[in-house]
């Protein structure tokens, strides 16, 4: 049953996702990285739309083990804001994998249109091992601001 909800989860670039928020007032960007991440790599910034990202870490740093109440956490938390089971949720995080699994956990509880965010904040690593320079949402020239 688990696979028939994760693939429920679609991926969408940076771009598209871009415009989906900038389109439908009731989209919500998630934000799974860390704490550390938020605060030295910086957030997407949503305030020329009128809102802000939600940040709701995947994993704990530095040890990497999933949040054990996230789900929870975050369904409260998108309750508080109003967003219902059908609003468009998208979640990015460096790449695009652990937003993948926390599009999935929250697929799997009933939220029915939420998207990873492909290529994630900061992309790829390129062949230099940098990355910001082939993908993700700061490369795209997307707001952002530091943490």
């Amino acid at each position: 049953m688990e696979n028939i909800e994760a693939s429920r989860v679609e991926d969408v670039s940076v771009l598209e996702t871009w415009g989906r928020l900038n389109a439908d007032p009731k989209a919500v960007l998630v934000d799974v990285r860390t704490r550390a991440e938020w605060a030295f790599v910086g957030v997407p910034d949503l305030s020329s739309l009128g809102r802000e990202t939600v940040l709701m870490e995947w994993q704990t740093f530095p040890d990497s083990r999933t949040v054990p109440d996230f789900k929870d956490r975050l369904d409260e938390t998108l309750k508080a804001r109003g967003v219902e089971k059908d609003d468009q949720i998208f979640f990015i995080c460096r790449s695009g994998a652990r937003s993948l699994r926390a599009a999935e956990a929250m697929a799997a509880s009933g939220y029915r249109r939420c998207y990873n965010v492909a290529e994630g904040f900061e992309g790829p690593i390129d062949t230099n091992r940098h990355r910001n320079q082939i993908a993700g949402w700061r490369q795209a020239g997307l707001a952002w601001v530091q943490g």
